[in-house]
């Protein structure tokens, strides 16, 4: 049997507004510091030069790579972890949770072994240049074999998002990435009696800050059990367990992934023009962070109030949350737009940028900037898509938007009129990814959302299903 009590839980009465706004404000601000860190990070390592700018944006693809398997098996793991909650099976909910920790363990081997082996050959696919080539290997090489704190700060913060609770996976987020910034100039430039070990430390000190929260995340989550309990015997492989997981994960992981094989294509494209040309989409991506950041913290409170409330078939509440996650992510997109619009100046001079970088990066920073507002709504209607398990939606949009447009796009704008015109694709790419989002939106919520309601009742009166 399956039946166990479980406390009230807020996502199923409080008044989703003030929900949504409480629960993604802790999550907001904690990644508005994890961009913060991330643009502080590149501009440490601006200051050792370009080529070191240069071979950390090579690099970024396998960043991606790896934090896309985190994050996708995260939303797989929240998805079904509040879907079980809202359905009042706790002891399921408790199996999903300890196979999340098995699967942090797994994907920690699996990029370790892609540093011991496949990085030097990544890197000699861009540059053969030794002032580049052999900071980037170094480099990642750290970042993917102790890779093993980032997939577990990440599981830890998502089955706590799951049960509703984002004030504790913030202040791990803040934790981490806090030591981050503080370790950053210290082991880099070698101040107060640290070595000074250049992009080495600044990979170290990556790895150090991920460590130390996933720390605090597993003591948070042992000492904090009133939805979830961690129990070790639940810590191994229940493969139907994780055939749900990944059936909302696998599509994340290779929608994010599908970022990491964009981001390659788009190297391959620019350095054809200049290594600097390199540098200026890396300081871009490093810069939309702050922007989309804490976009990505409202679908992280979106997803569980979704999935909790499609669990416990209301769909007047998942509507509005859509709603107004759609609404907050919008308003932070148009004021990034006009960030990108007004100062880009100032943004490429964080980077040291040199008169060449200036010239390309206020260009490129105008035009990209444009698609801000529309990726708003297609994020929010992707996001409930994985919310309520249908994660291959959310991977057609993605593939259509990143690799059938956007990196096509590029390459002819790069053939018919040059450089500057290849910034243009991500508007052409935009376009279309938010049409076919609210189509899918549409039909979803008329098939699977609204036809809930002929089967609602009261929420305490669900009974839990063996």
């Amino acid at each position: 049997m399956n039946e166990v009590s479980l406390p009230n839980n807020k996502m199923a009465y409080r008044p989703v507004g003030r929900l949504l706004l409480t629960m993604a404000l802790p999550t907001m601000a904690s990644m508005i510091v994890q961009a913060m860190y991330n643009i502080v990070d590149s501009i440490f390592i601006a200051r050792i030069g370009e080529e070191a700018l240069t071979a950390v944006s090579l690099a970024f693809p396998i960043q991606m790579l790896m934090i896309s398997a985190g994050t996708g098996t995260a939303v797989g793991v929240n998805s079904l972890l509040s879907r079980r909650l809202g359905e009042k099976r706790r002891q399921d909910a408790e199996l999903v949770a300890g196979n999340s920790l098995f699967l942090a363990f797994s994907l920690w081997t699996v990029f370790a072994i892609i540093g011991l082996v496949f990085v030097e050959p990544f890197f000699g696919i861009f540059t053969d240049n030794t002032a580049i080539a052999p900071l980037g290997i170094a480099y990642t090489r750290i970042c993917t074999i102790a890779s093993l704190g980032i997939f577990g700060q990440i599981i830890s913060e998502r089955i706590m998002q799951a049960t509703g609770d984002t004030v504790r996976p913030m202040l791990v987020q803040l934790t981490g990435a806090i030591i981050n910034l503080i370790l950053d100039p210290l082991l880099i430039f070698g101040l107060a009696g640290f070595p000074k070990l250049g992009v080495t430390g600044a990979a170290l000190a990556t790895v150090i800050g991920q460590w130390i929260a996933m720390s605090i995340g597993f003591i948070m989550l042992k000492r904090h059990q009133e939805h979830v309990s961690i129990k070790l015997h639940n810590i191994k492989p229940n493969w139907p367990i994780i055939k749900e997981i990944y059936k909302v994960g696998l599509p994340s992981i290779i929608m994010q992934s599908i970022g990491s094989v964009m981001t390659v294509g788009m190297n391959k494209i620019l350095i054809a023009f200049s290594a600097t040309a390199v540098s200026v989409f890396g300081v871009y991506f490093k810069l939309q962070s702050f922007v989309f950041m804490p976009v990505f913290g409202i679908t992280l409170a979106m997803i569980p109030i979704v999935g909790f409330n499609f669990g416990a078939r209301n769909p007047q509440r998942i509507a509005k949350a859509v709603k107004t996650a759609a609404l907050m992510a919008f308003t932070i997109m148009s004021a990034g737009l006009l960030m990108f619009q007004l100062l880009p100046e100032f943004l490429l001079s964080l980077f040291d940028a040199s008169a060449d970088m200036y010239q390309l990066g206020i260009r490129a920073l105008r035009i990209i900037s444009l698609h801000f507002p529309l990726a708003a709504i297609a994020i929010m209607f992707s996001s409930s898509f994985q919310a309520i398990g249908k994660g291959m939606y959310s991977l057609i949009l993605s593939l259509v938007r990143q690799l059938v447009f956007l990196l096509p796009s590029a390459y002819i704008l790069a053939q018919i009129d040059g450089l500057n015109a290849i910034w243009f694709a991500f508007i052409i790419s935009e376009v279309v990814s938010v049409s076919m989002a609210t189509m899918m939106f549409i039909n979803v919520y008329r098939k699977k959302i609204k036809p809930l309601s002929a089967h609602q009742g009261d929420i305490s009166q669900i009974k839990s299903v063996q």
